[in-house]
């Protein structure tokens, strides 16, 4: 079993300049590995409406993978390597060896997704060469035991090669049994961070049973963007949200107009930079902390199976088109509106949400499984009609029940429904929806039970 526990670490001044320079160093050598294998793609391929018989075609060049540019490591350590664009002297031999290697090992695994895949066939888009906020983190894939050097009841003084000991802040202890097997460390706005790979070889790794969904071992999830409600589940309950983007937008939009306003360059600005990456760190953080406290409380439920929806997050929070008239002037598009709705789908941050769920539920021997939710807040959940025609209409009364069914708690279960294949069909015959399917009386009491739970819980709050 493996396991990684982060600490912040407290180098001193001489380690900090150090640890810079070979954030410095690595980014260098990542982005001339990338830009190599991206010379090796342009050279060894032919555009579709290129004809070889007009077009001259460059001999075929061997194709760079992980060992041919780590084997350029010992005689680029040999001498000062000059950045092209700056005339910046880089010294390699002051990196430990084992971090260039895992540069390398990045480089390769970002260039095989975008040319071949991963497991499952999908591919990533185009690699990106890293700026001094995207390259932040260091690996030493050789790490061990021997490098914990001290322990003290609340810290921990771990040597790393080339660099010495450096204090980290133990604020939970290593868990008995477990051996370090690899470090990293991490810059982030609030100082630097060390993570260790912990692997205790005795544990063994369950594979859990398959678990076949029933009625009473599922929930439904709907995502909710509504006043204040994150998510409503098939037990008639609704979850709040946090908006963490929402409510530190004010403070957020402050510090970025004045470090506009400031002078490039100058002291003032940088202050104000880090002020405000720490702004956006305590947003993150937040969001993060809230996602897994609603995880949780979801696991607590007992549920063995988790139904969701398979939102197309960059659909949603895709821009409107363009409308233009006739003499080329723009025409209202309702981009304004669809701003906000476009923030708060990024401040809900589902597509996270989601995984960190799966994570925990897995821990748990829960699954969570998506769906494709077509249709599931439109149709009335225990009756087969469709009345949510509009988004507009939030809550439904119906006379025959005495009873106000809310939008969001339906389509939760109508979720669960899709999760136990007994939602109806629905096909569109002549520019109209109609509904294919009957259900089962036992489960249309259960649906009402839980609609009228909500509705008086909802009425007492």
């Amino acid at each position: 079993m493996k396991t990684t526990y982060q600490y912040k670490c407290y180098p001193h001044t001489n380690q900090k300049i150090q640890l810079n320079q070979w954030l410095r160093i690595c980014r260098y050598w990542y982005n001339r590995q990338l830009g190599d294998r991206f010379d090796w793609w342009e050279m060894n391929r032919t555009s579709v409406n290129s004809c070889p018989l007009i077009t001259s075609i460059a001999p075929v060049r061997e194709r760079p993978n992980y060992y041919s540019q780590k084997q350029q490591l010992p005689a680029i350590k040999k001498d000062l390597v000059q950045v092209f664009h700056s005339g910046e002297l880089l010294d390699f031999s002051r990196v430990d060896s084992t971090v260039l290697q895992d540069v390398s090992k990045r480089v390769d695994k970002a260039f095989e997704r975008f040319i071949v895949g991963d497991s499952n066939g999908n591919k990533s888009g185009r690699s990106r060469f890293k700026s001094e906020a995207s390259f932040r983190t260091m690996t030493f894939a050789t790490a061990n035991d021997s490098w914990i050097k001290l322990l003290r009841k609340n810290w921990l003084y771990l040597r790393l090669p080339k660099l010495g000991i450096i204090k980290v802040r133990m604020h939970r202890p290593i868990p008995d049994g477990f051996v370090v097997k690899q470090v990293s460390v991490t810059k982030k706005a609030d100082g630097w961070f060390i993570q260790l790979i912990l692997e205790d070889v005795t544990v063994p790794t369950i594979s859990p049973d398959a678990i076949v969904p029933t009625w009473d071992n599922s929930l439904g999830l709907d995502a909710v963007l509504h006043e204040d409600v994150y998510l409503a589940t098939s037990d008639g309950e609704k979850l709040p949200s946090l908006k963490p983007l929402r409510h530190n937008q004010a403070k957020l939009t402050q510090i970025s107009t004045k470090r506009n306003k400031s002078k490039r360059g100058s002291k003032a600005r940088r202050k104000l930079a880090k002020k405000e990456g720490r702004q956006h760190q305590k947003i993150a953080r937040s969001r993060q902390d809230f996602h897994y406290k609603t995880a949780h409380q979801l696991v607590r439920t007992g549920k063995k199976v988790f139904f969701h929806e398979d939102l197309n997050l960059k659909g949603l929070t895709k821009r409107n088109q363009v409308k233009q008239s006739d003499d080329g002037t723009y025409l209202p598009n309702g981009q304004s509106a669809k701003s906000g709705l476009n923030k708060s789908w990024s401040d809900g941050a589902f597509g996270n949400f989601f995984k960190t769920l799966d994570y925990i539920a897995s821990i748990a021997g829960a699954v969570v499984i998506s769906k494709n939710p077509a249709y599931t807040s439109m149709v009335l959940a225990y009756r087969n009609e469709i009345v949510f025609t509009d988004c507009s209409i939030r809550d439904y009364w119906d006379e025959l029940n005495a009873l106000m069914v809310n939008r969001d708690i339906n389509a939760a279960i109508n979720l669960k429904r899709l999760g136990l294949g007994i939602f109806p069909s629905i096909k569109r015959r002549n520019g109209k929806l109609s509904i294919v399917g009957s259900m089962d009386d036992a489960y249309q009491k259960e649906i009402l039970h839980t609609l009228h739970r909500a509705a008086r819980s909802l009425h007492h709050t």
